[in-house]
């Protein structure tokens, strides 16, 4: 059933529905950023950046799958929305509005990353004004994140001052612009983006995960120096958990796959498939099924709740790892993370992914979309298993 295009374009439909037309603001402009299970809004002054982005993203990847006209112009008012009010006169992106004014006006690389996510997908979608934007905002990612010496990104830069920049650095962050790299190349063909994203992939899953038994570790100094301790009283961080995730080590496993349609090396598919192997082995849970969140450098759990997005990105990276493989077994493991997924993790009632439940399948709380959830990682998932099983056109580049 999970491998039938029919039933993952329903989904699809069926997620877009929960979100829409609820969280388009046509007030304030934007989307409203919190959601209850039921769908109902309980924040409508919140804009998160990384939901901003990733509501446009949702309605160009259904707009175009589905040539709807409502749902193009969704993602358009968000667009605007972004270019609008996130965007500052320095040419940076504010994390997080109240309404239309700057609540928090740090840069976040991590947040940049899903700005050029979102433009570079818009233009695939037929946006015409977002064209332009996706060399404007790598130009910027180029200008006050690249590091040359790294061939990586800084994280967190100060509102205000382009020279305020956090000691911190991480992969994560990395991953989300290889990402956007990718969306960017597809939209438009430059090899820029292209060897943007490869070297990025290069320096963390084979460079720095050198030091760490072909794993990916999450924190670093600043001059990419393991950082052993960050975090260690914090392991629940929203953004920045300590220890191993085994949902980086599935995504990062998906975006090898994709570049290795772009460039066939060998390396490419062992890493994913390393890393894919080792999350299963070491994270998935044999009696209770899903995923553990986390394990330490020891191997030991260390969060037992299961993550929509893990889920998500482990379907994603399976079906592209069982057709670039032909190796069955990665159909088995996307088979039983979708099955996880349908008990424990969709909402059948009102549509939508459950944010999070413990070990044992139970919800904390009844708050379905806080921000930055936008249930872009399942709606991607399908996107991109369709794209595996042959039933979505790839773009056409202009360039």
């Amino acid at each position: 059933m999970y491998r039938d295009p029919t039933f993952l374009r329903s989904h699809i439909r069926r997620i877009v529905a929960f979100y829409h037309p609820t969280v388009v603001d046509r007030e304030v402009g934007g989307y409203f950023n919190g959601l209850k299970d039921d769908g109902k809004v309980y924040d409508r002054t919140t804009r998160h950046l990384v939901s901003t982005c990733r509501h446009i993203y949702n309605y160009a990847v259904a707009s175009a799958l589905f040539d709807d006209h409502d749902l193009r112009q969704a993602a358009r008012h968000g667009l605007a929305f972004l270019q609008d009010h996130h965007r500052q006169p320095d040419g940076g992106y504010a994390w997080v509005l109240d309404g239309r004014s700057v609540a928090d006006g740090t840069r976040h690389c991590y947040g940049h990353a899903f700005v050029l996510l979102a433009v570079a997908t818009a233009a695939q979608a037929g946006l015409a004004e977002a064209d332009p934007v996706i060399s404007e905002v790598f130009d910027l990612l180029e200008a006050r994140f690249f590091e040359p010496e790294a061939l990586l990104y800084r994280d967190v830069i100060a509102a205000g001052d382009w020279d305020a920049i956090d000691p911190y650095r991480g992969q994560n962050a990395n991953m989300h612009l290889c990402e956007a790299m990718l969306a960017a190349h597809a939209a438009t063909g430059a090899p820029r983006y292209l060897e943007r994203a490869y070297a990025i992939a290069q320096r963390i899953c084979v460079d720095l995960a050198a030091a760490t038994d072909g794993l990916i570790w999450e924190h670093y100094g600043p001059d990419w120096s393991i950082d052993w301790d960050y975090n260690r009283d914090d392991p629940k961080n929203l953004f920045r958990p300590y220890s191993y995730l085994p949902g980086h080590f599935v995504e990062w496993a998906k975006l090898l796959v994709l570049l290795h349609r772009e460039r066939p090396e060998p390396w490419l598919l062992e890493r994913a498939r390393h890393l894919y192997d080792v999350a299963v082995e070491r994270a998935w849970d044999a009696e209770r099924g899903g995923f553990n969140y986390t394990f330490g450098p020891d191997g030991s759990i260390l969060d037992t709740d299961r993550y929509y997005w893990v889920l998500a990105e482990a379907i994603a990276a399976a079906a592209q790892l069982a057709v670039t493989t032909d190796d069955g077994s990665y159909w088995d493991w996307y088979d039983a993370c979708w099955g996880y997924a349908d008990r424990h993790l969709f909402d059948h009632t009102h549509g939508g992914w459950y944010r999070v439940v413990d070990a044992d399948g139970r919800r904390y709380d009844d708050l379905k979309s806080p921000p930055a959830k936008t249930d872009y990682h399942p709606l991607s998932a399908c996107v991109v298993a369709l794209d595996a099983l042959g039933a979505v056109e790839r773009p056409t580049r202009r360039h």
